[in-house]
């Protein structure tokens, strides 16, 4: 008696004859020939008949998942992604031999039966009866392409895959009448061009391009005998004769495939036994995939398209919609990234610090005006590996970034533009003492007010002694004086500057909302360098806000036809007033040529900026413009652990590092390559009077080594509480920080505390201290 298989119910024989009971039946129904029901065959096949019948008429070819193309604003490939690697081809593109090679091996009479090769299941039925087992198979070529189809349609859900690939009764059922549909609807050619683009050749190659591409490093249409011979021989179990890791598998495969050729009269014996004596002749490319290729430095830009792509409406309702578009490919994605500006960005990362040291460093570049993001870097690559990292330093939380860092004095240009937006001079001066405690009470949004704690009253201090005023915004802001700055927002209030941050696209770069406490002015709020480079270009676009975008235009391949999809625009919104813009423009330019920023000078290119450095030297930044550029630089480590402090970056030992020491520099050499060749336009300036009163004081650097101020200190915790109140009442509070970089070329934090020292909410103004962190 023939054997059974283990679990089955019926022999090898008796599954074979049910099945071509059922394959018979089928297609003389499809022909509308009515046959005899004779028997348990009869009766098998008449119970299967109704699922045919029920089996919807049409059989949708799927969209192939295809490799993405991210290009430049030039047109330059960044990078290729892809779920799949494929690049569907015409058939004309695929060589003669692959053709023949694929029908001889797979469907030798592909040409001469329908859907169903009755003669290769009787064939199949005799071989497998005498063996016992299932050693044939009778399925035609397009019977295995609706069953590609149905795997296609799985994707990576492996539920559904298995669905596609079970051996059921059912599923062959289904798999002949769709048979049947193709064949009438397609024809011999486009069905084996539609099967060698849609089969799998192993080492993540679908497709016959791809797997000419993976094993030989060349297009499919110049494939030579031998090689169509060995990837057509892969199709059956891709890992089994995988040539890459078994050769000498392979190459048996390959001799039974030349030979198959040879007795279906493709090619002569001769030409056979020539070719089974060749070699392998192997030249593999290795795949590439994913951001993880990108160019000059570009996985992380490359990772922020992805993301702009997976949560952005414009592409899907759902997230889960546009994960299926982005999977499904076929894309080319034209980008803003401007190629000039990437290399000079990533050079200046690579010059100024190095991806092994203790910190690192982001550096991002944006166009003014149109919210374009031309360069985004950093100095730890894209990457799994040691001193290598998958987040976007650049970037905030929710786009794959992380938690970001204090900016420091760099928002303070902020403040001066809320104050000036308000009605208040640039000429506005204040005592700006050395050191002063917080003012209080101060307004704050929803009716609220700050107040400092009486008890334990918050202190700041400037950075040395002889950093005292009274100062205009001017020099204030070239030295980057603490106090006036607190001065300055206490005096307007918190609510005019989150509202000028919000209107400047400026956030948290963890999504939480702005504290609500003078200390702000300093820095305290953690962002992101894209955020401080979109805010700055907000100044050189005289007070125009432009949302970030990366993409400029998505056409996607759909057959042998390409379709426009509709991008994310920039949205542009008045933030400020030109002469407001123009102010602050004309403030920073002096801290490029006589203040903080000397260091991130572009010489005769007209320049503006902010340095910023933050309590115990956490983070360092330099963030600024020319009116048709701006850009950020921040140094620090993203753990916010190592203080940089006795510190050697980019291969150069620092005792302390400044804002416009080592980021300014990395800055100006970006900018100035990034830069070259195009435009040197001037900013539109106004006369701010100069005011001598200070003279040259804090051009020197002093201080104490570890940024605090001795004695001062333990007042200065003892003084970290305060809260919002409402009228008096209790209410949310929020503590005063403070603390940042003041005075001389490269001034010195005030003091630090570890991050989030006091968090907690009590009643009546002495509840919810928060940490003095500074930036």
């Amino acid at each position: 008696m023939p054997k059974k298989r283990s679990g089955s119910g019926l022999s090898a024989t008796q599954q074979a004859a049910k099945f071509l009971g059922v394959s018979v039946l089928a297609g003389a129904v499809m022909a509308g020939i009515a046959l005899p029901a004779a028997g348990a065959l009869g009766l098998a096949a008449k119970g299967s008949v109704k699922g045919f019948d029920e089996i919807p008429a049409n059989l949708k070819s799927p969209q192939l998942s295809q490799r993405t193309n991210i290009l430049d604003s030039q047109g330059n490939q960044i990078a290729a992604v892809y779920s799949r690697d494929r690049t569907v081809v015409d058939l004309k593109d695929i060589s003669p031999y692959m053709q023949k090679a694929i029908v001889a091996i797979e469907d030798s009479r592909f040409y001469k039966h329908g859907a169903i090769d009755l003669k290769g299941v009787l064939r199949a039925l005799n071989k497998n009866a005498q063996s016992g087992g299932v050693a044939q198979g009778a399925s035609t070529l397009t019977q295995q392409l609706v069953k590609n189809y149905f795997i296609e349609e799985a994707g990576d859900d492996p539920t559904k895959v298995a669905e596609a690939t079970q051996q059921t009764l059912g599923r062959k059922i289904r798999e002949l009448k769709y048979a049947i549909q193709i064949e009438e609807k397609l024809g011999k050619k486009k069905i084996l061009e539609n099967y060698l683009n849609i089969t799998f050749f192993g080492e993540q190659a679908y497709g016959v391009e791809a797997a000419a591409q993976r094993y030989f490093s060349k297009h499919a249409k110049d494939l030579a005998l031998q090689e169509s011979a060995l990837l057509a021989g892969i199709v059956q179990s891709p890992s089994r004769y995988d040539p890459v890791n078994d050769e000498a598998e392979a190459t048996k495969r390959r001799n039974t495939v030349l030979q198959r050729m040879a007795e279906v009269g493709d090619i002569s014996q001769a030409e056979a036994d020539q070719a089974k004596e060749k070699p392998l002749g192997l030249h593999p490319s290795q795949p590439k995939n994913g951001c993880i290729t990108a160019i000059d430095g570009a996985g992380f830009f490359c990772d922020y398209v992805r993301e702009v792509f997976l949560t952005d409406p414009v592409f899907g309702k759902s997230r889960e919609a546009r994960a299926k578009l982005w999977n499904q490919g076929g894309l080319t994605i034209r980008t803003t990234l401007d190629p000039q500006s990437q290399k000079s960005a990533q050079a200046s990362i690579k010059d100024h610090v190095y991806k092994s040291d203790a910190v690192a460093t982001a550096a991002t570049v944006v166009e003014p005006g149109t919210g374009k993001i031309l360069a985004m870097g950093q100095s730890r690559p894209y990457g799994f590996g040691k001193d290598e990292t998958q987040i976007n330093l650049s970037v905030n939380q929710n786009m794959g970034g992380g938690a970001g860092y204090q900016p420091g004095s760099t928002f303070k240009p902020i403040v001066a533009a809320a104050a000036i937006e308000g009605g208040k001079p640039a000429t506005q001066q204040y005592s700006s003492p050395y050191e002063m405690y917080y003012p209080s009470p101060v307004a704050a949004c929803d009716g609220k007010t700050w107040h400092n704690d009486p008890g334990k009253p918050a202190k700041l201090t400037n950075e040395n002694a002889s950093e005292h005023g009274p100062y205009g915004m001017k020099e204030a802001t070239a030295k980057s004086v603490n106090t006036y700055y607190v001065q300055l927002i206490s005096d307007i209030g918190i609510c005019p500057v989150t509202d000028m941050a919000k209107r400047m696209g400026v956030e948290r770069a963890d999504g939480r909302k702005i504290d609500q406490a003078p200390s702000i002015a300093l820095g305290t709020q953690e962002m992101s360098p894209l955020t401080m480079a979109n805010a700055y270009a907000t100044f050189a676009s005289r007070g125009m806000y432009c949302t970030p975008v990366a993409i400029e235009s998505i056409t996607q391949q759909v057959g042998s036809e390409k379709k426009s999809l509709e991008v994310p625009k920039s949205t542009c919104s008045r933030a400020m007033s030109e002469k407001t813009a123009d102010t602050v423009s004309t403030i920073l330019k002096g801290v490029v040529e006589d203040g903080t920023g000397q260091e991130a000078g572009l010489g005769s290119r007209p320049s503006a900026g902010k340095t910023g450095t933050t309590d115990k030297r956490y983070a360092a930044w330099f963030v600024g413009y020319t009116p048709n550029m701006a850009g950020a630089v921040w140094v620090g480590d993203p753990a916010h652990k190592r203080r940089m402090t006795n510190i050697t970056i980019g291969g150069i030992p620092h005792d302390k590092v400044y804002g416009g020491e080592v980021p300014g520099p990395i800055w100006r050499d970006m900018m100035t390559g990034a830069l070259d060749g195009k435009p040197a336009p001037d900013f539109q300036l106004v006369d701010i009077p100069d005011d001598n009163k200070g003279g040259d004081r804090g051009k020197g650097r002093g201080g104490n080594d570890d940024g605090n101020n001795g004695d001062n200190t333990g007042g200065l915790i003892g003084g970290l509480i305060g809260g919002l109140t409402d009228g008096g009442t209790t209410g949310d509070t929020t503590g005063a920080t403070t603390g940042d970089t003041t005075g001389g070329t490269f001034p010195t934090p005030t003091f630090s505390l570890p991050g989030n020292f006091i968090q907690g909410q009590t009643n009546g103004g002495n509840g919810n201290g928060f940490g003095g962190r500074k930036g």
